[in-house]
């Protein structure tokens, strides 16, 4: 854990466990540790990418805004399933956050801030569910510091998206949380 948290304030990239797939982050804001992960997955620069936090403070810390709708799902949902898309406080664009339902990904990320992931595993290629098929997916690759061992995860179904930069809320994705467990904690949803 000291090796990745010291790779990720150096700018480096670690490949953790999540609840569902393995994951491959940076120290959240580091635009050059971001564009290593698009490099590292062969992924077009162009996609956005979700940050985790270990809590909503640690999401609104970074300069977004949380109104009561997004305090009642982060209760309710977090740590799990759910990525909510926040506005920022001022002028800029929205960011998907979410923090993860496991005791390593949730170390990690209190240790070293929230952390710009995507799924460790070269785009188009199968997803990572254990330390050993993260080493050998970026096998040719010197770009990755630290490969964080959780065990066997268990995969499963992707997170739900909802965006809470409008009204009514947007659901992008219908994931591990279904529609119809959104809207009794905060109502209609687009």
């Amino acid at each position: 854990m000291a090796r990745a948290v010291e790779a990720l304030r150096s700018g480096g990239l670690v490949a953790f466990p999540t609840d569902t797939v393995y994951g491959i982050g940076c120290a959240a804001g580091n635009a050059e540790a971001l564009e290593a992960i698009f490099v590292a997955k062969r992924r077009p620069p162009e996609k956005r990418v979700p940050l985790l936090a270990a809590s909503l403070e640690q999401a609104l810390a970074r300069g977004y805004r949380a109104d009561d709708r997004a305090t009642k799902l982060a209760d309710r949902f977090w740590p799990g399933g759910l990525t909510l898309i926040l506005p920022p406080t001022g002028n800029g664009e929205t960011q998907a956050f979410r923090v993860p339902d496991h005791p390593v990904a949730l170390a990690l990320i209190a240790a070293a801030g929230p952390l710009a992931t995507s799924s460790a595993n070269r785009s188009g290629e199968p997803e990572t569910y254990e330390a050993d098929d993260v080493a050998v997916a970026f096998a040719d690759s010197d770009l990755l510091d630290v490969i964080l061992d959780g065990g066997k995860v268990p995969g499963g179904v992707a997170s739900s998206v909802l965006d809470l930069s409008t009204t009514p809320a947007r659901l992008l994705r219908e994931g591990a949380i279904g529609r119809s467990q959104l809207e009794a904690v905060i109502g209609p949803i687009d």
